[in-house]
């Protein structure tokens, strides 16, 4: 096993651009481990744990515990619209990750964890910041998926028929 080496307090700032830099070049993977490493010596750096959750949710399609590991990152978040605004970026791409799979019989797992972002979205949208719509716009882009993907639906509760008898 090898022991991880720690960045200088120094290299934060360009360990971050990196970060980002590797998200943008669709490297997740590095951009989470650049997070971490920042993470490690400053733990209340909000870039690096936002940077962190977003390079999660980049890798949910290939890792099924970064939804969980994102939504824990999202949940450290002490400013309340980015609480909800990074978790419904991470309930969003968990539906689509699924969703691009392709598999039968998910439609209803699909349409609740959109429902579930465009809910976090509008919890968001009701503490945002002036003149900030990114919430409205990621629940605009949710509605037109699930609206141009007539297939994805709530479940329906079957009621069992009354047992008449005298």
């Amino acid at each position: 096993m090898f022991t991880l080496k720690a960045l200088s307090r120094d290299s934060i700032a360009g360990a971050l651009a990196k970060a980002e830099r590797y998200r943008l070049l669709n490297e997740p993977a590095a951009a989470e481990s650049i997070c971490r490493d920042i993470l490690e010596i400053d733990s209340g750096n909000h870039d690096a744990l936002v940077c962190l959750v977003l390079a999660l949710s980049d890798q949910i399609a290939q890792d099924k515990k970064a939804w969980q590991n994102g939504l824990a990152g999202a949940d450290k978040l002490t400013n309340p619209y980015e609480r909800a605004y990074y978790s419904g970026i991470v309930w969003e791409r968990r539906a689509k990750a699924l969703f691009h799979e392709g598999q039968q019989g998910r439609q209803h797992s699909i349409y609740e964890w959109v429902t579930r972002a465009m809910d976090c979205f509008e919890e968001a949208e009701k503490v945002r910041p002036a003149g900030n719509d990114d919430a409205v716009l990621r629940w605009n882009t949710c509605a037109r998926f699930l609206n141009g993907n007539p297939q994805l639906a709530p479940r329906v509760q079957e009621i069992p028929d009354a047992i008449l008898s005298e």
